[in-house]
């Protein structure tokens, strides 16, 4: 077992959170899925899906949990944090997470139990093989590579990534 007690508790949370909405007027927001993020013993972020009331395609749990856990600690590096889910995450929020330096992510319902109520995760990791990620423009890469070039050559010696 690669968890406690206490992420049981934690992932509880995000649970309940996700639950939280069903009997209130902000169940509209968007889907049954809620998200914490803990840095140490301390939660710092909560987020639930409210891609509906956004209206934003982006505003899932975990997303919004993120943006506010960034937000609360000025930074975009969460290192060392830990993102609890009602629900597997999607591509996209476990990307968002990854990209964060999420140290661990724990979930609950699977991506198959959100097909079963008619999200598409379980589809949208099916879609994650070569050839599918997104389509390049040729035309554009020497273009796009330039600016990143300027970039790094301005700015990498006192950011980090």
């Amino acid at each position: 077992m690669d968890y406690n007690t206490q992420d049981i508790e934690r992932l509880r949370e995000a649970i309940k959170l996700s639950a939280s909405f069903l009997s209130s007027p902000n169940h509209l927001d968007g889907g049954p899925f809620g998200a914490v993020i803990y840095q140490a013993d301390t939660c710092i972020a909560k987020g639930w899906n409210h891609v509906l009331s956004a209206p934003d395609a982006t505003a899932h749990a975990e997303v919004t949990a993120i943006r506010e856990a960034c937000k609360n600690l000025q930074t975009f590096d969460l290192s060392g944090c830990v993102l609890y889910s009602s629900c597997e995450p999607c591509p996209m929020c476990l990307m968002a997470a990854k990209w964060a330096n999420i140290s661990r992510i724990f979930f609950a319902a699977t991506r198959e139990d959100a097909a079963a109520i008619g999200f598409r995760d379980d589809e949208l990791y099916k879609l994650l093989k070569d050839g599918v990620y997104a389509t390049p423009i040729e035309e554009c890469s020497s273009e796009a590579a330039e600016v990143m070039s300027q970039w790094y050559s301005s700015y990498a010696s006192t950011a980090y990534y």
